[in-house]
């Protein structure tokens, strides 16, 4: 079983798969030069991308991420802006340092290989690390996977069938198991998943952890808010979330008690956060960082009944339903689509705010099975392989329908309720390995190609 905090990771944006699993990947590399021994004897790395991290890695800072893992950088604790500085110097062919003990020459147009039509069998977001001597002789390879939500996977770990982590007390793989364990013992998915978690930690620790995961949240959430700007990568994208903070504010300083659209504000500005390349969680992917948080910070300064214990219950709630699809359907939108991403987080998150508002676990249950239902088929479609067109409004159009979706449970005893989370999973999942390949996360269908038609029209137009 994986723990909640396998899911929230604490890294940097734009994507938890094109930046986060690959800046991981790099350091493990490296890490594994180190433990062999092999440092001193290399002279060069180089490095392929395949698949998706070929074709939206260059938007989605994938090339600096890789790097600066080599150069021992860690998502949770990376400088952005010094990232962003060293990358533009390695762009330029500045030495390259392995994990910050032995330097190399890095020549970046020679050394960094996108294969934008090449695609690996086992994931569509692979990278293959080469170290070679100093007369190019190999020395040592590996590839590695960027599976989704920061996790990496080696063809080892494919082939692995055992399971490393110790059996806690409640034991369970599907969201069935889990509820019925609840309706056995008479506790909610917050309390099984906390007895759980303080199995593998103190109970301490698994709220200093929660607690360091909601902090990071709300943190982008503010630094959201409060930051104007254009987000990086050249289609000129302003940051709405400080606009619409101001509008809904005059509003309900006007005696307005239509609140729908805080939770969309929140998802933006943490989307917005993310698109910069800043510091938000996984929840469960970097390009649905903002439903999650959106949603929690709305139950956090409007829900009346509040409370501290109730914000770590809905973060343990959520964790829960989004390992159900990690573990038995995929998080990757370059595997399944966005519905994979920004669907599963209005799955959490709707499971999530019922629970914390007066939900039963049957109700839990159907209001996260709502939030994915009306997600199924969602394409990821980037524009220009950037997490900003569509996805910065999809976490805002998630967030609220997650809050919907959570509210509708609870005015129905879900007794009657003819499809089953489990259910809604597996369906995601066929469903996400149906779509066509250009609307996972390739840009190459979509969104992405009407806007990428549009610009070229526009471009003939002008030149005519």
């Amino acid at each position: 079983m994986l723990s909640v905090f396998d899911l929230f990771k604490i890294g940097i944006g734009p994507s938890s798969s094109h930046t986060v699993g690959p800046m991981v990947a790099g350091k493990a590399f490296a890490g594994e030069l180190a433990l062999l021994g092999l440092l001193p004897c290399i002279g060069r790395v180089t490095i392929d991308l395949f698949g998706s991290l070929a074709l939206t890695g260059e938007g989605h800072g994938t090339t600096g991420a890789i790097l600066g893992g080599l150069e021992g950088e860690e998502p949770a604790s990376v400088d952005t802006a010094r990232l962003a500085r060293r990358t533009a110097e390695l762009q330029n062919n500045a030495d390259l340092t392995l994990i910050c003990a032995h330097t190399i020459p890095f020549d970046y147009a020679r050394d960094m290989r996108l294969h934008k039509g090449m695609f690996l069998p086992r994931h569509s977001n692979a990278m293959r690390l080469t170290a070679h001597a100093a007369d190019g002789t190999e020395v040592y390879t590996r590839t590695y996977y960027s599976i989704g939500g920061g996790f990496i996977r080696t063809d080892a770990d494919f082939d692995a069938e055992t399971e490393t982590w110790p059996t806690p007390p409640y034991p369970y793989k599907t969201a069935g198991e889990l509820f019925a364990i609840c309706e056995r013992e008479g506790k909610t998915v917050a309390q099984i998943v906390m007895t759980n978690e303080s199995f593998w930690h103190t109970a301490a620790e698994v709220r200093r952890r929660a607690q360091a995961v909601m902090d990071v949240m709300r943190d982008s959430v503010e630094r959201g808010c409060y930051t104007d700007g254009v987000l990086p990568g050249g289609y000129n994208v302003r940051r709405r979330a400080p606009n619409l903070l101001r509008k809904v504010s005059a509003l309900q300083a006007q005696g307005r008690r239509d609140l729908s659209l805080w939770p969309t504000l929140y998802a933006f500005a943490v989307a917005e956060e993310n698109a910069s390349g800043g510091r938000v969680v996984t929840a469960p992917t970097n390009g649905a960082a903002g439903v999650v948080p959106a949603v929690l910070t709305y139950y956090q300064n409007f829900y009346p009944h509040a409370t501290e214990e109730g914000a770590l219950d809905f973060l343990l709630t959520a964790g829960a339903i989004g390992l159900f699809y990690k573990t038995n359907a995929s998080i990757s939108g370059a595997e399944v689509g966005c519905q994979g991403e920004v669907g599963v987080a209005c799955s959490m998150a709707a499971g999530a705010y019922c629970a914390v508002t007066g939900g039963n676990v049957k109700q839990v249950e159907v209001a996260a099975e709502i939030g994915m239902e009306h997600n199924l088929g969602l394409t990821c479609d980037p524009v220009g392989g950037l997490v900003q067109i569509p996805c910065i409004e999809r976490n805002g159009v998630a967030a609220e329908r997650a809050v919907n979706c959570a509210q509708l449970s609870r005015l129905e005893d879900g007794r009657q309720r003819v499809i089953s989370l489990d259910a809604i999973i597996e369906v995601m999942y066929r469903t996400g390995l149906d779509l066509q390949s250009r609307y996972k996360e390739t840009s190459l269908g979509g969104l992405a190609q009407a806007v990428a038609e549009g610009l070229e029209r526009k471009k003939q137009g002008d030149t005519a």
